[in-house]
């Protein structure tokens, strides 16, 4: 396994998140650990369906979500999944791009056991995520590509609470 499919959980922020239909699809029976967690220092906003993280320095800024760790015997099926569904591509040109960064998990907070930007190189209840400290995990964490970032940053469509279920259309996810 290369350094880019290292087996670290993923931390998921939209249709992935528990309930959500990619979920359902993706991760189901794969899981581990599941986690309430957040990405600081990046700024959630809505897409087409499902949201996009982009790195934002905006004090407060973060992205609300789930640390989810693979069983280990299920981590390559689910790699390969997982960047198949966001159109990850190896050369960075995707819809979006898988980026090992820093989250944190909310101090405290129980997991969910199937059966949370900084830039370091299923089933159950998930409770929300607070502002106190957690413990930091690097973490797989999918980012817009740099075409969907950039227009982003041009015309944003910011998700002020940073989570995709509060996104206020009622749509949940």
């Amino acid at each position: 396994m290369s350094a880019s499919d290292e087996a670290l959980p993923f931390f998921v922020y939209g249709t992935l998140r528990s309930g959500g239909c990619n979920h359902a699809a993706h991760l189901a029976g794969r899981c581990a650990d599941i986690r309430p967690a957040v990405l600081d220092g990046a700024a959630l906003h809505d897409g087409p369906g499902y949201p996009y993280a982009v790195p934002d320095a905006t004090p407060g800024r973060r992205v609300v979500g789930e640390l989810v760790t693979i069983r280990p015997g299920a981590y390559a099926g689910a790699l390969i999944a997982l960047d198949l569904l966001e159109g990850c591509r190896a050369d960075g040109t995707g819809l979006y791009v898988r980026r090992r960064l820093t989250v944190r998990t909310e101090a405290g907070a129980g997991a969910a056991t199937a059966g949370a930007v900084g830039e370091v190189g299923g089933a159950g209840a998930v409770g929300r995520v607070g502002t106190g400290s957690g413990e930091l995990r690097e973490a797989w964490v999918y980012l817009a590509g740099p075409a969907v970032a950039a227009r982003l940053r041009t015309r944003p469509a910011v998700i002020d609470s940073g989570d995709w279920t509060e996104r206020g259309d009622g749509a949940g996810g």
